[in-house]
């Protein structure tokens, strides 16, 4: 299977510029991995959006769309659970 193209929003870029430096390896490395595994084990299908999905890392959430058609990963948003459904 080829893996996909992974794209930041520029939301997604600012919040992780900005979040504690201890917690940002972790999630580049679980947002890298989604390249070859779109849906890895324990993502969750978001409802209210087609092809949106989100994992976990910890307290934090990563909040990305699927489109299997052009082989993309596209990263909405991402931060601490209590900020990031908002």
């Amino acid at each position: 299977m080829s893996d996909y193209t992974l794209f930041l929003s520029k939301k997604a870029k600012k919040q992780l510029e900005n979040l504690p430096e201890k917690i940002v390896p972790t999630i580049i490395l679980a947002i890298g991995a989604l390249q070859s595994d779109p849906r890895p084990d324990g993502c969750k299908k978001l409802k209210g959006r087609k092809s949106g999905y989100r994992i976990r890392i910890g307290n934090y959430r990563v909040l990305y769309d699927i489109f299997d058609r052009e082989l993309v990963i596209e990263v909405i948003t991402l931060g601490h659970r209590k900020d990031v459904y908002e």
